[in-house]
């Protein structure tokens, strides 16, 4: 029986602004997740780093039952994530201290990302409980689609994620292709590989009149939206998308009259290199092709908020090189929205071909062009896409992904106490 967990999320806070540079669909996972456990009657601490000396070091906002524990762990401002593994023993120290304030004990560590597995070893030992680890996404992967040094990851990473896959009592994979990657590049053993996908939250995540959420986010209503969220990276292949959106408005000018493009995440202002570089390159790019206001950046906007543009949407647009699980994919769908994507990691998973929508090779604007033609000048297939994709989706209910995850936890606690 699970009645308290650890979860750790070293290098970022599930209660921080989605969008930025460290922030996207694991701040939602472990949110969520914690939530929906709290309301099972479970205890849930997640322990981050803390950020922010202004913020209290224990808050209860996460759920009744749920507290997130910000850590002193190096400077208190945002930090390059990799540093922060220099910083792992005194992360370790202070999640010591505070369970001792609190006279608390745990059932299990369900650690997120590579850092916080290393620290669940420290912790394991002093605490004698099992390990469940996800990482999100894997070194190695991101690293194939790299196409700067820049992009790739460190080393260090790498030989961590290796370790950790070695001591870990169980390991979760979102797809069945994850849990191959795991084994493939990394030697896991395949027996310890629990293959349960990220959840989405249907209550918030619904589909609303177009005409409310064309009007709450300003839009014109004769107007159609393509909608990319994520991240501003390379990773993201948002020029991708631009090349395919010159492809349209060269093949069907009339069309491209009424499109307009929002590209939501990251900060039109970023300060970290990476993403300021990739922010300008893209700049550059939409006058060089010729797209004008077409393309708007908006910044990173709340979950309520990114609702309404799911809703006010044609499509959703998600021409990456690389996702472990792509969970911009499942709130677009519990939105009704089709979905275009690259046949790639997760997403090859979540979206069923010609039913919720579009799959399409990596890196190919006349392949992507062809499907946004399609979406574009068929509203019924619009149509039969976002009832099929809001039918889908149901399947990742927390409540049924809660469920899951009990199983697994249940099993590995048996397992580590026999």
């Amino acid at each position: 029986m699970i009645n308290r967990i650890a979860m750790l999320s070293v290098h970022t806070c599930p209660l921080a602004t989605l969008g930025g540079k460290e922030t996207g669909g694991m701040n939602v996972y472990v949110r969520d997740l914690s939530r929906e456990f709290s309301h099972r009657g479970i205890y849930v601490d997640v322990y981050t780093r803390s950020q922010n000396p202004a913020i209290p070091r224990v808050t209860t906002k996460l759920a009744e039952r749920g507290r997130v524990i910000h850590i002193k762990a190096g400077p208190e401002q945002p930090y390059n994530k990799n540093k922060v593994y220099d910083h792992l023993d005194e992360f370790v120290r202070g999640v010591k201290t505070r369970v001792e304030i609190d006279q608390i004990a745990y059932d299990l560590i369900y650690s997120h990302y590579w850092l916080s597995g290393i620290a669940a070893a420290s912790l394991r030992q002093s605490w004698d409980i099992p390990i469940v680890q996800m990482f999100h996404t894997l070194a190695e992967m991101k690293n194939r689609v790299a196409q700067t040094p820049a992009e790739r990851e460190p080393e260090q990473r790498l030989n961590c994620e290796g370790e950790i896959m070695k001591f870990v009592n169980r390991l979760i994979a979102a797809t069945p292709l994850e849990k191959n990657q795991m084994t493939w590049l990394y030697g896991a053993d395949p027996d310890i590989i629990s293959i349960v996908p990220p959840g989405v939250d249907l209550e918030r995540f619904r589909p609303l009149a177009k005409y409310e959420a064309r009007s709450y986010i300003g839009m014109p209503p004769d107007h159609n939206l393509i909608l990319f969220v994520g991240r501003i990276q390379p990773l993201k292949g948002i020029d991708i998308l631009m090349k395919a959106l010159a492809l349209v408005k060269q093949r069907e000018p009339e069309i491209i009259k009424t499109v307009c493009v929002s590209i939501i995440g990251g900060d039109p202002h970023p300060d970290a290199e990476i993403e300021k570089v990739e922010f300008e390159r893209l700049e550059s790019l939409r006058a060089e092709l010729g797209l004008g206001d077409m393309v708007t950046f908006l910044g990173a906007k709340d979950q309520d908020t990114l609702v309404y543009y799911y809703s006010a949407a044609e499509m959703v647009v998600m021409p990456s090189h690389y996702e472990s699980f792509g969970m911009v994919a499942l709130e677009a769908m519990a939105c009704g929205t089709p979905i275009i994507a690259s046949d790639v990691g997760g997403l090859s998973f979540s979206i069923e071909d010609g039913f919720n929508g579009y799959l399409v090779p990596g890196r190919d604007p006349e392949a992507l062009a062809s499907k946004i033609v399609m979406l574009l000048k068929y509203p019924v297939l619009r149509e039969q896409f976002s009832e099929q994709a809001r039918a889908w989706v149901t399947r990742y209910s927390w409540v049924d992904i809660a469920d899951e995850l009990l199983d697994v936890f249940g099993e590995t606690l048996a397992e580590y106490t026999k």
